[in-house]
């Protein structure tokens, strides 16, 4: 009895990773999408998710400036995007220059988000309100969407060509989370609890907790496409939560 049990453990964590790989070899991006694919920054820039990226870019400089949780959940979007390329090191500081180079205008928004309609019409036209709903999410972390925001979201899903009340719907549902509350309402103690801290603890051992958990919730959109449609939604309220608690115990340490 003690072998079968060992066998089936051994059996199930087997399985775990073998999933954990074809994560990138069968979900909505594969690593073979991009398995000859040049790994240069023209090439990456050209591909359906470097041209997301640039999107991303735009959307998060649309209202002026990338925040601090925009900036983390942008780190954490690399690393995701990265996996599916060879390289992915290389690639992953090919997007981040990729990003840096896009955000500082927006002359060719409409060009790219036609050219990234394009692409992914080829290979799952489904896949573009993902791609929609992550713009919608990273526009909403910070509990607000500006007028510029929302025009160059306008303009994207338009190219995309997302329905108007798809992309009203989708709006409207990130809009009402608000933050997951506000600071007013949690508590110094439910903070803690949030990001599995001690009031005493140092800053430093804070950020780590707080980089951690908006890394394990963040939504990635390497993998959105298999999950529910709340998927999206469910780690924005998650994130809000995780960056609320942190602003919060930020505060009682300045």
């Amino acid at each position: 009895m003690t072998q079968f049990i060992v066998f089936l453990l051994l059996g199930l964590f087997f399985s775990w990773i073998f999933k954990s790989y074809r994560r990138f070899e069968q979900g909505p991006y594969s690593t073979r999408d991009f398995k000859n694919i040049t790994i240069t920054e023209e090439a990456i820039a050209r591909s359906e998710l470097g041209l997301f990226v640039g999107l991303v870019a735009k959307v998060a400089k649309a209202d002026g400036h990338v925040d601090a949780l925009e900036a983390e959940l942008i780190s954490n979007m690399f690393d995701d995007i990265s996996q599916v390329y060879p390289q992915p090191t290389h690639a992953r500081g090919l997007l981040k220059s990729i990003f840096n180079k896009e955000k500082e205008h927006a002359d060719n928004l409409d060009a790219m988000a036609e050219e990234l309609y394009t692409q992914v019409k080829r290979r799952d036209p489904k896949q573009r309100y993902q791609l929609m709903a992550f713009l919608v999410h990273l526009s909403y972390v910070d509990g607000e969407l500006s007028r510029d925001e929302a025009v160059m979201l306008e303009r994207i899903a338009t190219h995309l060509r997302i329905e108007e009340h798809a992309l009203t719907e989708m709006m409207n549902q990130f809009a009402t989370m608000g933050r997951g509350g506000n600071s007013s309402s949690m508590t110094l103690s439910e903070a803690c609890t949030i990001l599995g801290v001690q009031e005493l603890d140092e800053m430093p051992t804070i950020k780590k907790a707080y980089r951690k958990l908006v890394k394990q919730f963040h939504p990635d959109v390497i993998t959105a496409s298999g999950a529910s449609e709340d998927y999206i939604q469910e780690a924005t309220v998650k994130v809000q939560q995780i960056n609320e608690a942190y602003e919060l115990l930020k505060k009682t340490k300045a």
